[in-house]
């Protein structure tokens, strides 16, 4: 760049170039005297924005600075009528003066008929940052905002129409939120009360001439006429400065921002303020910072004392759920209505509302917000959620369900004499389920009333709810009673009274489920969503402004509910119910006889069939569920499959067409060229497009050379001498079939994309616009610690032993073809900087060895140009930041070429000066496309980091990245905290070798109160520019050709042609009357799916998801936002709270709220179909079951959050269950389905013991029971066992189908073969085992989040999907969420085996096998034997440790995590090192406690003890009664927990004394733990032989009893835990004093005598744990011995996990000689231990079932258990 002549840059200037040139002149004469006595610095505008006045200076120095036409760029030809040329003469000489040529702004240049000129709009912001008080830094960021904003508008429509719709967008539009705010808090009346002592009012009055007012202006249609006849009649000055100060107010309003309302509040109370004559007369500049300081610091720090306390200096979490935390969203209610408003009080008790308008603002310091916000929404923890928000769907089917099987099972409520009721009963009994649906009802209001704040407006309509809902169930359920009572009487009468009565109870109970099915509950008795009331306003305005759907997209939406419930309504009739009848007729009168109990006699066992009834009753309504969600995924995939025909996009266009028609297609679709002169052949634009798109793919070595020759375009000499184009033969000879091949690598990356590309322009697109009139956008990409650029050390050290493998072998393994491509390119490079001297025949000979370096690691010598190249090739196939950032700035690259590509003239015009075309060309790309990372650690960041983001700086300038920068305060004051922007053209300061930041903005405190990430996002929102966001992760990626359809994209928000009328000419113009399209969501490529078997899941998943019900969703209104590469209307968003919410905890997922919001508040979601970017996912087991954790307990959070209970109490019917099952249907259908395993096991069970115990009778083959048997008293049980294959059927289907979607997906976008194909590989990988493995995930993530709260799940690290995880980390992992359960169920499944066995149990042992085993089947290498021992050894430490000494993974350790969810931790900070085990989450309410750790677990163990009660109620064998069941299963249960208190007791003594004398002794606290552990064991074992030995060695009973016992002990120890137990400390201290004996000098304080007590009760269960986790685990191990034991089953385990032929997999690990030699020993070692074990547990229970006969004991005692 050429300085002036004369001296350097300017200093400090406060405006930099926008173009980040240095300054090239230097200020002549300091403009505008005026404001230089408060200003240091020279003029707070000394920027490029001056050169017209500086006119003169360029006369005298031509050259200085850049060659004016290079920036003249725009040639002279317009091509839309409302935009003049913006240069000021055609092309001429280069060095001819233009004086705007260097306009920043290129649209709002003065020779555009600006209706307000730069200077003034300067003066605007400066006027208004002295008048309030904002900071220096952030008007010069909000004036570059603004500029940016009307220059992109101005760019498609003329300037004056830009800041018109800006204004209307922002400030007073029919979509502005601000205007929509100022009715619902009802503003209008408070400003038209005292019109003529309000100034804030002069504007209404100058319009409206001094009418008089009539009594009907204060109704709303007159008001929202006189609110447009202001807006209308308003001056362009004014409208500019009204957005200027709702720019200033919100750039710096830091987490107000997440309150829009607030917000509203404060820039309308500024607005009064600054009309007001007190404001206009002031002459002095208010100091800098005050608007921060009175205005928004007040606020920050009211929002961060809700969820933390600052204790020296450092943020402590409060112990708050959220029902206690005040959060963003309470806040901002309060200022939704009149209500709340005047709440709002100063410190002298005076109301805000009373002071006139003017005065607000000023005032506004003196409130003291503490004591005005409250709780609007109670966000209570607990499964009622599920009842208030989505009742509809529990009427639908409980009520539906009670139909059907009530008119199914008449022998149930028959009359004790008579096989069949009487008609009225029938009609009465069916017409209860009116009776149910309207008690569902009932308990959904109850549970409103918990959750809504009595005190607010909105109770009145739920009290009345409530009365007429007891009304309604008066006359549902009380004629059931009347004519029971009638027909229990002795003598019957023979009216027809009754049956009457009945049928029309029946008709009332059918209309009542109707209303109360379909219609919101919202809606009844007070209608939030249409009211016409003032009360309602703001809650339809905010929470149910619902964008309309077009008529077609109503219907489609109608009849896919339609359909789905017409399908399952019929089906689960025949199927489910009318099938249920006959085990019912069997079933429902059966009293068994014969049996007798010591204690209870007859009372339960007689009625064991009524008891195994009622649970079958619950199976099939769980499975009337399921159901539903069955006949949903096949409709949707239907409509979807449907939907992508009609958009034209699938396979069975012949794939001929869509290549060949491709280069028609870019000329028609991609290209605006519309205004182009004939001249130039298509064929000529088209080639360089394609070209471009090619080469990229080559420079990405995707391609190799000799694929490249074969699709480019080649121009030749023609015969005649011209030049002409040959299209590449790929577009023409499209016949053959092996055709792929010769043009790109078989199923690379290349075939993908380009294939996607070609079908993707097959549909319709949105017509682009000419570059230089796209509208402006920006990518934002938060980032926190994820990888930039992989260090050479990642690259290719292993990261442990597990790995065994280095991060480059698994990518070479993976991208074999790119790496091949890549080692070519760099042997050209190396080769091109040899001297190139030695001979020939040598270099041939050495070529082979040589090249070997280059093979392995990609370069030779290690100088850092060749090592970056290695770092950057695999960076860019890892998840890094690096690949988002070049992919993203594909789109710089993409401007560039459309706009050369379409503007031929300019580049004749540079006549071959390739740097200024360039030059050009960079400031268009620049102009239209902003890239910015929030980084919030880049201050702290350390050198590796550090040097990492200054590359991605050096390599592209354009990258903007904002930070969190700190300064400490004065002593002992909270640090103040900076947004600083920085760019690749911030020069380096010297002193401290940082960058110097381009704008520095203050903000009220630490921004970082919730999760991060939409803190991250909401702390750089300031810096955006333009009218569109695009999210983006940082694990995301983009690609050139996907880039070239950004103004496609650009163009599905609608705002591309905007009617030249006013939008406040007249209100309600069709053009307006639209809703805007907030966010448009885009298709997701996993780029990470041909990583084996579990990438494959995640990858299918993913695109079922994202792309086929997003198809069908999105068209039928129901698709919200799910983050990942959507593109955001910015300006509807930020008006509306930001792109995220970002309450901590509640806001887990926060994208998806941020869809919610939007959706809520009238903003339209699109999908499009054409565009994807790609994205990375971590596929390791473990990573993939964080995230699906983190899933489950993100929709736990929103199923306790306001959104979903606007959403689920305001819809119409359609859309609400278009939402449910869409969101929170899928998680609550895997809930049901594993709750469907769980209750059909207890099914198993109880029909189990019948068929043991009874005699069932002989049918012949039409199922009549055979004569003869009627005197044996036997039972005819055959429609059960008939019933039990139906349903297990059904679960098999339900599972089965979550496969067709993906089915589908691939059959329609890849044909059948690929499609049959992929399933085949998935169902040999065992995909199934992980399917019912993560619905137990996801099931668990949920109900404990419901429960628990805290988001709280062990990490397994990332690593790639090659690291084998040892036994004892995944046995920690997944134990509490699925073994356990897997383990129960399975004793269950062997009980049902041996009582009752049926071929279709197959399908259950599979299934809950899976539960148990799905982590060590899908971990890399388990099989291989020396690792399986290794484990072993590694298992039994585990076990063992953590006793004397703490160590970080111990059983102790994760047995004290699995508890503090319950006990919480103690408050006090007694400074002990391990104190950050974990974070400060509170404790679970008491309530939700009492309910799941004591309830639950007694009803449970209840439920087996009645099943062991009946087995054991019939003679035995010799025909004598037996001892009481339930004393022996007392003695047995409770034997082992009494043992170990008493080993445990006399321990403690023993520690005690002997701790102290063996202190010097460091082992003596291990070998107390080893000894009482040992003793555990040994406890349970015994007592378990003593149970064999009792049932006299029966193998059914005996798992039965182990059954009981097993649940009555997990129930004894819950309640133990839930009960007795006080909060427990951060460390484990405890722990080594019990053991050793020594409680003092252990940093207990007071509690050292209380704690002794507590640990006593903690190891009594801690005992139980341990020997029944070492008998789990050796079972687990016992299942995984027998694969262990096939030969070469490693390689086929590694084949089926990784999909990688057995000849490319990894190899085995190397190890040392003196490595092989300790692993050989400790194999050997363990390998007999492991075997002396194992035989040892075995020989327990087989021994004596072999040697049954001889074993005979005499013992009285005995007999009597």
């Amino acid at each position: 760049m050429a300085q002036p002549p004369n001296g350097q840059q300017q200093p400090n200037n406060p405006f930099p170039n926008p173009y980040g040139q240095q300054n090239f002149y230097q200020q002549p004469q300091p403009i505008r005297q005026d404001y230089d006595n408060e200003s240091e610095i020279g003029t707070p505008y000394a920027s490029t924005t001056r050169l017209a006045a500086n006119q003169q200076y360029f006369d005298s120095n031509p050259f200085a600075g850049h060659d004016s036409a290079s920036d003249a760029g725009h040639g002279s030809r317009s091509y839309a009528p409302s935009i003049n040329s913006q240069a000021s003469q055609p092309y001429g000489s280069p060095f001819a003066d233009s004086g705007q040529a260097a306009h920043p702004y290129p649209a709002w240049s003065p020779d555009r008929q600006i209706p307000i000129s730069m200077e003034e709009i300067e003066d605007i912001f400066l006027d208004l940052t002295q008048k309030f008080g904002f900071q220096r830094d952030s008007m010069r960021n909000m004036f570059d905002f603004l500029m940016q904003s009307l220059d992109s508008r101005a760019s498609r429509m003329s300037p004056n129409h830009a800041l018109l719709t800006l204004h209307a967008d922002y400030i007073g539009g029919q979509h502005a939120n601000y205007r929509k705010w100022y009715f619902a808090a009802q503003l209008n009346l408070d400003d038209a009360v005292g019109q003529t002592q309000n100034p804030g009012l002069q504007r209404l009055k100058s319009v409206r001439g001094g009418a008089v007012k009539t009594p009907g202006s204060k109704h709303l249609d007159s008001a929202l006429g006189r609110w447009r006849a202001a807006m209308n009649g308003m001056s362009q000055y004014d409208r500019l400065r009204q957005i200027a100060l709702y720019l200033l107010c919100w750039g710096e309003a830091g987490n107000v921002r997440f309150v829009p309302e607030c917000l509203c509040f404060i820039f309308k109370c500024a607005d009064d303020y600054y009309r007001s004559p007190e404001c206009q007369n002031s002459v002095e500049p208010v100091r800098e910072g005050l608007y921060l300081q009175t205005i928004i610091k007040p606020l920050y720090t009211f929002m961060r004392d809700q969820g933390y306390e600052v204790v020296e200096g450092k943020f402590v979490r409060r112990e708050r759920d959220h029902d206690q935390i005040i959060g963003y969203d309470d806040i901002n209610q309060l200022f939704w209505y009149p209500e709340g408003l005047a709440r709002i009080v100063l410190d002298n008790h005076s109301r805000l509302v009373d002071i006139t308008p003017a005065k607000r603002y000023t005032s506004l310091r003196r409130v003291d917000w503490s004591k005005v916000f409250f709780k609007t929404y109670f966000e209570k923890r607990s499964t009622a959620h599920l009842l208030v928000n989505f009742n509809r769907i529990w009427i639908l089917h409980i009520a539906t369900y009670w139909f059907y099987t009530a008119f199914n099972s008449p022998r149930v409520y028959a009359p004790p004499n008579s096989q069949f009721p009487s008609p009225a009963m029938t009609w009465s009994a069916t017409a209860l389920g009116g009776a149910v649906a309207t008690l569902i009802m009932l308990f959904a209001t109850i549970a409103e009333f918990m959750y809504i704040p009595t005190t607010w407006n909105n109770a009145s309509h739920l009290t009345t709810r409530f009365i007429f809902l007891l009304i309604i169930l008066a006359l549902t359920g009380g004629p059931t009673v009347y004519i029971a009572y009638v027909e229990s009487r002795t003598n019957p009468t023979t009216s027809q009274i009754p049956l009457i009565v009945g049928i029309v109870q029946f008709f009332i109970s059918i209309v009542a489920t109707v209303a109360f099915g379909l219609f919101p509950s919202g809606r009844m008795f007070g209608d939030r969503v249409a009211g016409k009331s003032r009360k309602y306003m703001a809650s339809q305005t905010f929470t149910a402004s619902y964008p309309e759907l077009t008529r077609s997209a109503r219907t489609a939406s109608i009849m896919l509910w339609l359909l789905v419930f017409g399908c399952k309504f019929t089906e689960s009739y025949f199927f489910l119910t009318s099938s249920f009848s006959s085990p019912i007729a069997v079933m429902a009168r059966t009293t068994v006889q014969g049996c007798n109990d010591k204690l209870f006699g007859t009372l339960l066992c007689s009625k064991q069939v009524p008891f195994t009834l009622t649970i079958m009753y619950i199976m099939d309504l769980i499975l009337f569920f399921l159901d539903t969600y069955l006949w949903y995924i096949i409709w949707v995939v239907v409509f979807s499959v449907g939907r992508s025909f009609s958009l034209g996009l699938s396979i069975w266009t012949p794939w001929k067409d869509v290549y060949t028609r491709l280069p028609k297609r870019i000329y028609a679709k991609l290209l605006a060229t519309a205004e182009m002169e004939v001249k130039y052949k298509p064929k000529v634009l088209v080639s360089q497009i394609w070209n471009a798109i090619i080469i990229s793919m080559y420079r990405e070595h995707l391609l190799g050379i000799e694929h490249v020759q074969r699709l480019l375009y080649h121009q030749a000499e023609g015969a005649d001498g011209r030049r002409t184009l040959n299209p590449p033969p790929f577009f023409l000879n499209q016949t053959g079939g092996n055709y792929k091949d010769t043009f790109f690598p078989a199923n690379g990356e290349a075939e993908r994309r380009i294939s996607f590309f070609a079908s993707s322009l097959t549909t319709a697109l949105p017509e682009p616009l000419p570059v230089e009139a796209m509208p402006t956008f920006t990518v934002l990409v938060p980032h926190y610690s994820e990888k930039i650029l992989l260090s050479l050390r990642e690259i290719i050290r292993e990261e442990d032993q597990n790995t065994r493998v280095t991060l480059l072998e698994y990518l070479k393994q993976l991208h074999s073809v790119e790496w091949d491509n890549f080692v070519k390119d760099t042997k050209i490079l190396a080769g091109e900087s040899d001297d190139g001297t030695s001979s020939i025949n040598e270099k041939q000979a050495s070529s082979k060895a040589d090249d070997l370096p280059f093979y392995c690691i990609g370069f030779k010598t290690s100088s850092p140009e060749y090592t970056l190249r290695t770092r950057i090739w695999a960076s860019l196939r890892a998840q890094t930041l690096y690949r988002t950032v070049s992919g993203m700035m594909n789109y710089s690259k993409a401007i560039k070429l459309l706009y050369r590509v379409e503007n031929p003239g300019i580049v004749a015009a540079f006549g071959g000066n390739t740097e200024k075309l360039e030059r050009e060309l960079e400031r268009m790309a620049r102009r239209k496309f902003k890239f910015a990372i929030s980084m919030q650690r880049f201050s702290k960041f350390n050198k590796e980091e550090q040097e990492n983001a200054e590359f991605l700086l050096r390599a592209y300038p354009d990258l903007q990245i904002a930070y969190l920068d700190e300064e400490a305060g004065p002593k002992g004051s909270d640090p103040r905290l900076f947004s600083a922007l920085i760019d690749g053209h911030s020069e380096i300061d010297e002193v401290t070798g940082k960058r110097k930041p381009k704008f520095r903005i203050e903000l009220p405190g630490n921004p970082i109160l919730g999760d991060g990430k939409s803190d991250n996002q909401n702390h750089a929102i300031i810096f955006y520019r333009g009218e569109y966001l695009q999210l983006i992760d940082a694990n995301q990626d983009n690609y050139l050709e996907e880039c070239l359809k950004i103004r496609n994209i650009l163009g599905e928000f609608e705002e591309y042609s905007i009617s030249s009328q006013s939008p406040y000419a007249q209100w309600g113009h069709k053009e307006f009357k639209k809703s805007p399209v907030a966010i448009v969501g885009t298709r997701e490529y996993i780029f990470s799916e041909n990583i084996g078997v579990l990438g494959d899941i995640a990858a299918g998943k993913e695109q079922t998801f994202g792309t086929m019900t997003a198809r069908a969703l999105a068209w039928i209104g129901g698709k919200l936002h799910y983050g990942h590469p959507d593109f955001l209307n910015a300006l509807f968003m930020t008006t509306r709270g930001g792109v995220s919410k970002a309450q901590k905890g509640l806001h887990l997922n926060e994208d998806i709220f941020a869809g919610m919001n939007a959706f809520g508040r009238g903003g339209r979601i699109k999908h499009s179909e054409y565009y994807q970017c790609g994205k990375g996912r971590d596929l390791g087991f473990g990573t993939i079951l964080n995230f699906q954790t983190k899933i489950g307990t993100g929709m736990g959070e929103q199923m306790l959050s306001r959104e979903y209970y606007y959403l689920g109490t305001q819809l119409p019917i359609d859309r609400f269950l278009t939402f449910y099952y869409g969101h929170p249907g899928f998680h609550i259908n895997n809930i049901l389905v594993i709750y469907s395993i769980q209750v059909f096991m207890m099914t198993l069970l109880f029909i189990g013991t019948l068929n043991k115990q009874l005699a069932i009778c002989q049918v012949d083959a039409q199922g009549n029971v055979l004569g003869g048997q009627q005197g044996s008293g036997c039972y005819n049980l055959i429609p059960v066992f008939d019933w039990i294959k139906r349903c297990i059927v059904s679960i098999f289907l339900v599972f089965f189908i979550a496969f067709l979607p993906l089915f589908l997906q691939e059959l329609v976008e890849r044909g059948t073969g690929k499609a049959l194909l992929r399933l085949g590989k998935h169902f040999l990988s065992l995909s199934p085992v992980f399917e019912v493995f993560s619905t137990q995930i996801y099931s668990q993530a949920i109900l404990s989040n419901l429960t628990f709260g805290g988001a709280r799940y062990i990490a397994t690290g990332r690593g790639f999907a090659t690291t084998r995880i040892s036994f004892s980390i995944l046995y920690s992992r997944f134990a509490g969420p699925s073994i356990y359960m897997g383990m129960r169920n399975l004793l269950i499944l062997l009980y049902a085996s041996l009582a009752i066995w049926i071929p279709y149990l197959f399908y259950f042992w599979f299934s809950v096998l899976s539960l148990c085993i799905a982590p060590f089947l899908f971990n890399p290498h388990q099989f291989s034997f020396a690792d399986f021992i290794i484990d072993y050894r590694e298992f039994l430490r585990w076990m063992s440790r953590g006793n004397s000494r703490t160590k970080a993974s111990s059983w102790y350790g994760y047995c004290r995590l699995s508890r503090t969810m319950i006990t919480g931790y103690k408050k006090k900070k007694l400074g002990h090192p391990s104190e950050k085990l974990s974070g400060d989450l509170p404790r679970a309410p008491w309530r939700a406690v009492v309910f799941s750790e004591v309830v639950w677990p007694i009803c449970h163990a209840t439920i087996f003890i009645i099943a062991y009660m009946f087995v054991k109620s019939f003679p035995n064998s010799a025909g004598e009664q037996n001892p009481s069941p339930l004393v022996r299963i007392a003695v047995i249960a409770i034997g082992p927990i009494v043992w170990n208190a008493a080993v445990l007791l006399s321990l403690f003594f023993v520690s005690l004394f002997l701790g102290p004398m063996f202190d010097k002794w460091a082992r003596f606290a291990s070998v107390m733990a080893a000894v009482a552990h040992f003793l555990a064991l040994l406890g349970i074992v015994s007592f378990f032989e003593f149970f064999w030995f009792l049932e006299l060695w029966d193998a059914s009973h005996a798992v039965l009893g182990v059954i009981t016992i097993v649940a009555i002990q997990r129930a004894i120890q819950k309640i133990l835990i839930a009960v007795f137990l006080s909060r427990e400390f951060k460390h484990d201290e405890t722990n080594r004093a019990w053991w050793s004996g020594k409680w003092y000098g252990r940093g207990l304080g007071n509690s050292a005598m209380s704690q002794p007590a507590r640990e006593f009760i903690v190891k009594i269960v801690e005992m139980s744990l341990w020997s029944s986790d070492f008998l789990l685990g050796h079972i687990l191990l016992i299942i995984l011995t027998a694969p262990v034991l096939i030969p070469f089953v490693d390689k086929l385990h590694s084949t089926m996990l990784f999909w990688l032929r057995p000849s490319k997999q990894i190899r085995a690990p190397l190890y040392s000689t003196k490595q092989k030699r300790q692993r050989r020993w400790i194999i050997i070692k363990y390998t007999l231990l492991y075997i002396l074990v194992v035989s040892g547990l075995a020989s327990l229970i087989v021994l004596p079932a072999i040697f049954r006969n001889e074993i005979t004991f005499h013992c009285t005692l005995c007999q009597n258990i």
